[in-house]
């Protein structure tokens, strides 16, 4: 067909063109879909909206079409046939019809689009309720609501119009609070398919265990390391000066400790399938970390990370030395980590993702254009973009729009 050929689009139906809407409800089966559009393209009708939804096997499917054009050679409507011919269609399928008059198109949604993500381990009506309860209070509409994952977490999501997102955003973080579930507000469009870079902090996050409270296992004084640790992620203590009094006490430690540790190391459950996801999603990955490259490095090897940085045990003559070498990653450090890794990566800071637990991963989180604190401490969760409270750190995949069901095909057709 010539360009010439190419029939004119059709224009969107004014507020003065009469439509109708099909609403078809009842048990699911093969051909519904196609059975309700035969029906009604004998009344050559132009279809303006579809949408249809299945949940537990029940069908509601709803089209938003063009009332017909009056029967020719008559003076009345076939809007009249056309209801008959559809209620006896779906009668005969035992399915339930109804039809609304109507005039134009659905009404305009509010400008302000944000996807609204909640996670519940249970999801409770009481919680949808309010959670619901509190869109509308901040002018929200909810346009839609979608489940993301029945397991290891309920995850659903609310596609919202007329409320700016960081406005939706401070009304809902007191409300996750109150009611013990998770939720994340981040603004639609299409920045949210396109490609991102996702940074994490090692430690407590990418893995269940501090790295330093291993060496000093073998140490001897896994007691005292671990009580500065937790100082210095509380916010207590300056990180580098904590860091180099943690590491002199490993002084003297054999360097065949270092394999040792990298074996204890347990990942976060979830955490190869969120890696996983990401890169056969074409995401980049990379990790920053207070501890220390003599593990980073293999955990870079093990996942296929993009990008790892971390601290170094000096070893000298086969000993630890109880000293670091080179600069030192602390809070400051990995924001300036994860900007260089995104310039590296070409993705812009408004597309990085980072998630981290403790007050070293702060100026990290904010610099990103969605900052995750993940079974944080108090002081993060309440400085972060949103917060994941639940032991699964494939979850944060549920943030990112990702669905069990897609994760689970991908798995199923990659061998």
């Amino acid at each position: 067909m010539s360009a010439s050929q190419i029939p004119p689009a059709t224009a969107v139906p004014g507020d003065d063109v009469p439509t109708l809407l099909v609403k078809i409800f009842g048990k699911d089966r093969p051909g519904i879909t196609a059975g309700l559009f035969d029906t009604l393209a004998a009344y050559s009708v132009d279809v303006v909206d579809i949408e249809q939804v299945v949940t537990r096997g029940r069908i509601t499917l709803c089209a938003l079409v063009t009332s017909p054009s009056p029967a020719q050679g008559t003076t009345g409507s076939s809007e009249g046939d056309l209801r008959a011919t559809v209620h006896s269609w779906a009668e005969s399928l035992n399915l339930q019809a109804e039809i609304i008059s109507g005039r134009g198109d659905n009404r305009p949604r509010g400008t302000g689009r944000s996807h609204v993500t909640v996670l519940g381990h249970p999801l409770t009506a009481e919680t949808a309720a309010a959670i619901a309860a509190a869109i509308t209070a901040s002018g929200g509409n909810i346009d839609r609501i979608f489940r993301l994952a029945k397991y290891p977490v309920t995850a659903v999501e609310f596609a919202v119009s007329g409320a700016a997102t960081e406005a939706l955003r401070t009304v809902l973080a007191p409300e996750a609070a109150q009611l013990g579930v998770d939720i994340a507000v981040v603004a639609a469009g299409l920045q949210r398919r396109a490609q991102r870079l996702v940074v994490m902090d090692v430690d407590s996050t990418l893995i269940q265990d501090e790295v330093i409270e291993l060496f000093a296992a073998h140490a001897g004084c896994e007691a005292e390391v671990a009580e500065v640790t937790a100082a210095a992620m509380r916010g207590e203590l300056d990180f580098e000066q904590s860091l180099h009094a943690r590491v002199e006490l490993l002084g003297g430690l054999d360097a065949s400790v270092v394999e040792a540790v990298r074996k204890e190391v347990r990942l976060t459950p979830g955490a190869r399938t969120l890696v996983r996801t990401l890169k056969r999603l074409g995401y980049q990955v990379g990790v920053v970390s207070g501890g220390f490259t003599q593990v980073t490095d293999a955990l870079k090897e093990e996942l296929g990370l993009d990008f790892a940085s971390a601290n170094t045990l000096e070893i000298v003559d086969g000993k630890l030395t109880g000293r670091v070498t080179g600069g030192i990653v602390d809070r400051a450090g990995k924001a300036r980590l994860l900007r260089e890794f995104a310039q590296q990566a070409g993705v812009p800071l408004a597309q990085t993702v980072a998630i981290g637990d403790g007050a070293n991963d702060l100026d990290m989180l904010n610099t990103a254009g969605l900052g995750v604190a993940f079974n944080a401490k108090p002081v993060v969760r309440e400085a972060a973009h949103t917060a994941v409270n639940v032991p699964f750190l494939d979850t944060v995949l549920y943030l990112l729009g990702i669905t069990r069901e897609e994760v689970e095909a991908a798995d199923t057709h990659v061998g």
